[in-house]
């Protein structure tokens, strides 16, 4: 089959034509999550003639995933998603260019992923990592793609680039964060929204009118109701914003504060770290030193947010965020 007659039915399209092939031709896209966004995100993009995909995502492919992850089979069970979804890719459209990294999107490594590509989805469903990405993104000054589903309702919004960040939108994180383990989800939920997420990405790789820059779409999927804002005139957040560093960036004279339970971590990564439970600091029933920066961590990200709100009214104005991961 000839590349021509391949994309034949979207290059007839007026919004397309063969200039908008060539431009899709030329795109590099870095996709963020392999799971249930980004299974339907990496297949749509691949299928349009994306040029070049990088897939960043550091789990391996379970049985549990099959019911919202299309592009794994049995036979991948084990087996890396990162690298799995790119054989799966290739087998879809072998003329696309895709680089599989089987690691984890952190801090440490944002800025350099972002630099090398032209639009950045994040299809993580990990609010830390969302943070990092649209911090990055902002320093790059590159657009950013963010959609977020648990059990029938999601949202995708296109943030960054000539568009406020995550944060103006989103300036603070939940107090309790879902996941689909805990909460559920159905396929299709994750497939409508990973679905919207690659036709918003489409839509600004080929430039269409109106520009879908700075607006934020929410789909409920049990009631089907849509709702659609443009947050063009959000501000960016005052003062200093607390974001997310590096295990490695820690430093011998932060204050490490491990908001783990010892069952959940028997042992802390750092071993000077503080064992404290985030309801007691936000209660003021533990107290944390003085120390040049504090440093607060946990697995997702959300209770070392809660934690730093708490200290901030405290008092202590350094801090930092780490998100552990499982």
């Amino acid at each position: 089959m000839s590349m021509s007659e391949r994309y034949s039915r979207q290059t007839i399209l007026p919004e397309v034509g063969t200039a908008g092939q060539a431009r899709l031709a030329a795109a590099n896209v870095l996709v963020v999550g392999a799971g249930g966004l980004g299974c339907a995100v990496l297949a749509y993009l691949a299928a349009a003639g994306v040029g070049r995909l990088t897939i960043v995502d550091p789990d391996r492919v379970e049985e549990s995933n099959l019911h919202r992850q299309p592009l794994y089979r049995m036979s991948d069970i084990g087996q890396p998603k990162a690298a799995a979804a790119r054989a799966a890719l290739l087998q879809l459209n072998p003329g696309v260019r895709i680089e599989a990294l089987v690691e984890r999107l952190r801090a440490g490594n944002a800025a350099r992923l972002v630099a090398d590509a032209d639009l950045v989805v994040d299809a993580a469903d990990s609010l830390a990592v969302t943070y990092i990405l649209s911090d990055a993104c902002q320093g790059a000054g590159s657009v950013l793609v963010s959609a977020s589903v648990l059990g029938l309702k999601g949202y995708v919004g296109v943030f960054c680039g000539d568009a406020p960040g995550y944060r103006a939108v989103f300036p603070e994180m939940p107090r309790q964060a879902g996941s689909c383990a805990q909460a559920g989800v159905l396929g299709t939920a994750v497939g409508v929204m990973g679905t919207l997420q690659a036709h918003l990405a489409l839509a600004v790789l080929l430039d269409l009118k109106p520009p879908v820059l700075g607006r934020l779409l929410s789909v409920d999927l049990r009631t089907l109701h849509v709702g659609d804002f443009s947050f063009l005139g959000a501000q960016e957040q005052q003062g200093p914003p607390l974001r997310f560093i590096d295990p490695a960036d820690v430093g011998p004279e932060d204050r490490v504060v491990d908001l783990r339970s010892l069952s959940e971590a028997p042992r802390s990564p750092f071993a000077a770290a503080l064992r404290a439970d985030v309801a007691a600091l936000e209660a003021g029933g533990v107290s944390v030193p003085p120390a040049p920066r504090v440093v607060l961590c946990c697995r997702t990200g959300v209770r070392a947010w809660r934690a730093a709100r708490a200290l901030r009214a405290q008092g202590h104005h350094n801090i930092a965020l780490i998100a552990l991961g499982e």
